[in-house]
C-alpha cells in the first residue's frame, strides 16, 4: 500500500495514521477533512503528507473512515463509487449495522470492510491523536464474508501488527453489545457530570473535592459531543434499551436505601464485584 486517504483526521484517524508510518514508512498519506483548521494541525504534526479532497480517493490503495458514523454512511457511498477495483476501504465507527445496510446492494461492496477498533479517549481533534493507541485492543470486524479475501487480507495484518486482537460478529449483535459495553457508560458519565453541575453551583467547590474516583468515571463526559450524538442516533434502539434496564437498576438500588435494607444494598454491590474477574480476562 503505497497511496492512503484517512477520511477525518482527529483522534482516530490520527492515531491510525501515526501507527501506519511505523508499518509503511513509503506510504503517501493523504488527509481529508471537513475542517481545514484540522487538516492544517494534521500536517504540522506530521502525520499526513498532504491534504486532499474527496476525489482523491480515486488514487489510494486504502481508504480509511473516521469520521462521525451519521455521516459516514452518506460519504461511504460516495467513496466506493470513485475508487478502483483494487482499493479496499475501512470504516472506523462504534455502529455498525446502519453502515452496512447502507451499502448492502452496492457493486463495490467487495472493497469495504467493516471495522470497529475498540480504543480511544476522551479527547478529540489532530492533536488528541497518539502512537500506539490500538495496541492490545480489539478490533471488532463485520460481514467480513462480504470483503475479497485478497483485499481484506493485508488490512486485517495492519491491525494485528498494531497488536490488536481481531473478533467477528455480525453487525446486529455488535450494536446491540456495544449499547452496553460502551455507549451506556458515556451516558452515565455525561448525566453525573451534568447531575453535578447543576447541584454544585459552585465550581471551585467541585474542584476541591473531586477525588479520584468522581474523576476516573465522569472522565468520559469530556468526549466528543458531535462524535457521540451521531452514535446515540445511529444505535437509538439498542442504547434505548439499555438504558431503560440501567434506570431500572438504579430505581431498585433506591428502593433498598428507602427500605433502609442495607443487606440488600451490600449484596447488590457484591454480587457485581464478580465485574473484575471478567475483566481480569476470560481465560
Amino acid at each position: 500500500m503505497k497511496d492512503i486517504c484517512i477520511i477525518g483526521v482527529g483522534l482516530i484517524g490520527g492515531s491510525f495514521a501515526r501507527d501506519l508510518r511505523a508499518q509503511l514508512p513509503e506510504a503517501t498519506v493523504c488527509g481529508i477533512d471537513a475542517s481545514k483548521e484540522h487538516l492544517d494541525e494534521a500536517l504540522k504534526l506530521g502525520f499526513i503528507d498532504k491534504a486532499g479532497v474527496l476525489e482523491d480517493v480515486a488514487k489510494a490503495d486504502l481508504v480509511v473512515l473516521a469520521i462521525p458514523v451519521d455521516v459516514a454512511i452518506h460519504v461511504l457511498p460516495d467513496v466506493l463509487n470513485i475508487i478502483n477495483d483494487d482499493t479496499v476501504v475501512i470504516d472506523m465507527g462504534s455502529t455498525k449495522q446502519a453502515i452496512c445496510e447502507v451499502v448492502t446492494n452496492h457493486p463495490k461492496r467487495r472493497n469495504f470492510l467493516a471495522c470497529h477498533p475498540i480504543a480511544g479517549t476522551e479527547f478529540s481533534g489532530p492533536s488528541a491523536a497518539i502512537t500506539g493507541l490500538y495496541e492490545g485492543k480489539t478490533n471488532i470486524v463485520c460481514e467480513v464474508e462480504k470483503t475479497a479475501f485478497k483485499l481484506q487480507e493485508p488490512v486485517l495484518d495492519l491491525f494485528k501488527n498494531m497488536g490488536m486482537r481481531m473478533r467477528y460478529m455480525d453487525p446486529v449483535s455488535h450494536d446491540k453489545h456495544i449499547a452496553y459495553m460502551s455507549h451506556l457508560s458515556h451516558i452515565s458519565a455525561f448525566m453525573l457530570g451534568k447531575t453535578v453541575i447543576d447541584k454544585e453551583k459552585n465550581e471551585r467547590d467541585i474542584f476541591d473535592m473531586a477525588g479520584s474516583g468522581f474523576a476516573s468515571t465522569v472522565r468520559l463526559a469530556k468526549s466528543n459531543p458531535v462524535t457521540w450524538t451521531s452514535i446515540f442516533k445511529q444505535n437509538r434502539d439498542n442504547v434505548l434499551e439499555t438504558l431503560t434496564e440501567y434506570i431500572a437498576n438504579l430505581n431498585d438500588f433506591k428502593s433498598l436505601l428507602e427500605a433502609e435494607d442495607y443487606t440488600g444494598v451490600h449484596n447488590e454491590m457484591e454480587n457485581t464485584n464478580h465485574i473484575k474477574e471478567i475483566l481480569n480476562g476470560i481465560k
